[in-house]
């Protein structure tokens, strides 16, 4: 399994401990980048970028679940990132599709959103499985040549 990366804004500490926990408990190795308490106030996109920045710093070996209060804010600030696939997932089977058919490296969960027993089982399965090679490789490729397009230094009014 891999290494994880997590991180929280004060709405999603609560969760975010219970996870870690959770999955520390599973034997899984996790990282967390903050926030510790539900009175520190700092913004959401500020932790995004500390756990996006990890991942992208191990190559993407690692991968970074985020949580806040809808798991929107977070994925939105870490798909700013290159080289991260972040997806908000409430349910399984968007968990799993966001590694099946998206290569995706980073969970975005919202803490007044899904149940504990919901989110830790979300977690598990997500962090379990492996991109394969398949029907999906060309998408997740069109996916990159897009990004990498709109990374251009001046971005997309440049060219």
């Amino acid at each position: 399994m891999r290494d994880i990366i997590i991180g929280s804004d004060n709405a999603g500490v609560a969760l975010k401990k219970i996870i870690v926990e959770y999955l520390n408990s599973k034997n899984i190795s996790v990282t967390d980048v903050g926030v510790a308490a539900e009175q520190d106030e700092t913004y959401y996109p500020y932790i995004a970028k500390r756990v996006c920045e990890a991942v992208i710093k191990s190559g993407y070996q690692k991968r970074g679940i985020l949580i806040c209060g809808t798991g929107i804010g977070m994925c939105m600030t870490a798909n700013e990132f290159r080289g991260i696939r972040a997806a908000v997932c409430h349910d399984i089977y968007s968990a799993r599709r966001s590694i099946l058919s998206n290569d995706g490296n980073v969970l975005c969960i919202g803490a007044r959103v899904v149940g504990t027993e919901l989110a830790k089982t979300i977690a598990e399965e997500w962090i379990g499985l492996e991109f394969v090679d398949g029907p999906s490789t060309p998408k997740v490729k069109a996916i990159i040549e897009i990004e990498q397009e709109n990374f251009l230094v001046g971005g997309i009014d440049e060219k």
